[in-house]
Order: C-alpha cells, then sequence, then structure tokens
C-alpha cells in the first residue's frame, strides 16, 4: 500500500489539514495526535454539532473554539496545491522520510513537515550540525559562521541553520559556497519567503539543499513560530554551535533545547568585554563545548577516529636539543660572556659535560666563543631575550 491509498491517504490528507491547526510545539494537540490518530482529530474538530463522542481533552471550552474555527479554514487540498507549485511535498511520522530524531521531542514533535528540495530528509539529518547565533552579529561572527559552516560541508556534514540574518545566513552562505549540503527550517510556509532580503539565499537552498517547515505553505512568521522552530534544528541535528549570543537569545534556547535531548552543544569564544558573546560565554560555564573551527566540531559529534589535528605552536631550533643542551644553553646569561665552570654551575653538569654541549651549541650557531668565556650568538641573543622578557 502506497501512502496515497486507504487508511494512509487519509491519514496523510488529516495531517496536512492539522500543520494549519496545531501550532508548532502544541503538545495538547501532539497528546491528541497520540491517543486518537490524526484522522479522528480531525473529525472531531471539524464535527458540526459535536457530541459526548467528540470531547477532546486538557483544553478549555475557548481553545477549542479556536482550535475550530482554525480547522474550518484549513485546507489540506490548498496546502498540497501550493506547496506543489514551489517544488515542496508533505512528509509525515513513520515515512521513510521522516527523520527519527524529531520523535524525541514527544508530543512536542512536529505534526508533519512540508519540505522543499530533492535531497532526502531523513538521510542529510543523520549527519547534520546546526550553526546559529545572533542577527546583529559582528564581522567576527560571520567570517567564524561562514568559515565553520565551509569547513563541516566540505567534511561531508549538513549544515542546518534557520535562514535568518547574521550567523545563520553566514551559515548557509558558508556550506553553498563549498558546493555543500545545507537545511534551512523556516518559522513560516516553504512559498514564504522571510526575511525579504534573504529571498536569493533561500532559493539557493532549496536548489540546493532543503528548505524545512511545520507549517502550511501560506502562512506567516510570528515570534512564537521563530522561538518553537528552534527545537525543530536542535532535535533534527547530532549537535548545535553558537556563534555570538546574547544572554537573552533564540539561538541559547536552541542549545539549550539540544542539551535536554542529549544532543552535543558548542559554543565559539568571542571578546570578553562583547555583549554579543556574553550568550556563548554562558553556555560554555555550563555544559557547552568549545569549539573554534569545523575540525573540533567533527571530532566531538563524529564517528570514533574522526579527530581533529593535534594543536601546538611552531617548532624552534631550540626545541630540538636534547634536555641537556638545552638546559647548557639557558645557562647563559643574555647580555655577557661566561665561564664554561659557571655554565656547568648553572646547567647542573659538570664542566667537561658543559664544555662539550657548548661545542655542540657552537656547531649549531647557538653560542660563541668570546677569550676563555662562553655567550650566546647574536641571532641567539635576541631569542633569548624574547625569552626572557628582554631581561
Amino acid at each position: 500500500m502506497t501512502p496515497d491509498d486507504g487508511p494512509a491517504a487519509a491519514a496523510r490528507a488529516a495531517r496536512a489539514a492539522l500543520t494549519g491547526i496545531i501550532e508548532p510545539g502544541d503538545e495538547t494537540g501532539g497528546r491528541w495526535l497520540r491517543e486518537h490518530g490524526p484522522v479522528e482529530v480531525l473529525r472531531r474538530l471539524t464535527v458540526p454539532a459535536p457530541g459526548p463522542g467528540d470531547t477532546l481533552t486538557g483544553a478549555s471550552a475557548k481553545r477549542l473554539d479556536g482550535y475550530r474555527s482554525r480547522a474550518a479554514a484549513a485546507n489540506a487540498d490548498r496546502y498540497r496545491t501550493a506547496a506543489a507549485s514551489v517544488g515542496a511535498r508533505l512528509v509525515c511520522p513513520g515515512e521513510e522520510e521522516w527523520p527519527g530524531q524529531l520523535d524525541d521531542l514527544g508530543d512536542a514533535r512536529p505534526v508533519a513537515l512540508w519540505v522543499r528540495g530533492r535531497a532526502n530528509l531523513r538521510l542529510w539529518a543523520l549527519r547534520s550540525v546546526a550553526v546559529v547565533g545572533a542577527r546583529a552579529c559582528t564581522p567576527y561572527g560571520a567570517h567564524m559562521a561562514t568559515t565553520l559552516a565551509a569547513g563541516l560541508a566540505e567534511r561531508g556534514w549538513v549544515v542546518v541553520s534557520g535562514a535568518a540574518f547574521g550567523i545563520d545566513g553566514a551559515a548557509h552562505r558558508g556550506a553553498l559556497g563549498t558546493d555543500g549540503a545545507t537545511v534551512a527550517v523556516l518559522a513560516c510556509g516553504t512559498d514564504v519567503v522571510y526575511p525579504r532580503g534573504h529571498a536569493e539565499l533561500i532559493g539557493r537552498v532549496a536548489g540546493q539543499g532543503l528548505v524545512v517547515s511545520e507549517l502550511p505553505p501560506g502562512s506567516h512568521p510570528t515570534p512564537s513560530r521563530f522561538v518553537l522552530r528552534n527545537r525543530v534544528i536542535a532535535a533534527l541535528t547530532r549537535g548545535t554551535v553558537v556563534v555570538e549570543a546574547e544572554y537573552r537569545s533564540g539561538s541559547l534556547a536552541t542549545a539549550r533545547c539540544a542539551q535536554r535531548l542529549g544532543r552535543f552543544t558548542m559554543g565559539v569564544p568571542g571578546p570578553a568585554t562583547s555583549g554579543l558573546s556574553a550568550g556563548v560565554h554562558e553556555l560554555l560555564r555550563g555544559e557547552g563545548v568549545l569549539v573554534t573551527d569545523a575540525d573540533e566540531v567533527a571530532e566531538l559529534v563524529g564517528e570514533i577516529g574522526d579527530l581533529a589535528p593535534a594543536r601546538r605552536g611552531p617548532v624552534l631550533p631550540k626545541d630540538l636539543l636534547d634536555p641537556v643542551t638545552a638546559r647548557v644553553l639557558e645557562a647563559l646569561p643574555a647580555r655577557r660572556a661566561a665561564d664554561a665552570r659557571d655554565v656547568a654551575r648553572e646547567a647542573a653538569t659538570t664542566r667537561d659535560e658543559a664544555l662539550a654541549r657548548l661545542y655542540e651549541l657552537h656547531s649549531l650557531g647557538f653560542v660563541e666563543r668570546r677569550g676563555d668565556g662562553w655567550q650566546l650568538a647574536s641571532s641567539a641573543v635576541r631569542a633569548a631575550c624574547d625569552r626572557r622578557g628582554g631581561a
């Protein structure tokens, strides 16, 4: 039986209509769906004269009137026609393309998803990372989001964000710029361009990646829908990276939701004096993990063996000396010559050993002979001054 046959078709049609009735994150509506199924819930909300067998519990009479008012205006056929006009489709729980990790949201999971784009959402979500942050970001934040997303995309990760101005847009552009995969989760219908300034960007995401919404075509964003959209981003991905966020931030809400769901939460540090980094730093003081590039993100959320390269400063010539020779070099004063006996005493070795090491250092260009004494070569003097703070 295909999704367009029999009971499956009725359930899909009911869920399509219910995306315009039950608001995102509505746990009461989610409980009704779990207890009664989509066909029965829709019937009870649209029956002309509700009787004793049409009761839906957990909502006041006034709230039920609101559901029924919305149900009267919902139209599954209209939604599907509008979706088809922009190349979108309906994906329902239990279907092959449904990302099973969204079920972790319990009764707050989406009724269904409207998906625009050619890729398979479930497969893409299996290896995805959210990159989110401030709308009014700094050039530093935009640069970090772009390079992080580009690096993740190059490593085969799908970059998920919300298509907003600032960090979201930078993350999408970073992935698109490397011909990588990216998903935009909207707080409006997949046929509605918001923000309008991102019309071209959302079009590029739809062409190269996926545009996803739990709201039917024609739906417009509201503040609460932005907040509730974040739970889908958190649940859909393996981990969430926050790049710049104030204390009160939807991006932090995404990270905290990810934490509650057992996902990885990461933050990119910024200047301690920047209010746009204050929320990220607060996250890092808790359970968030500090990351600075795509390698570190992939190491955290990836498979065993997906390790970031070891980090260290540049190797200096003196780093290659054996411990005794290095000790002898350190024992030489910065600006004057010293006798081999004095050098031996400072290096905690014998005079003969010190002399042998001094001749070795001479051949390597670290020291010079001055009469009966030894002193740092001119280049070594400068290095020693830098090392000792100019002493």
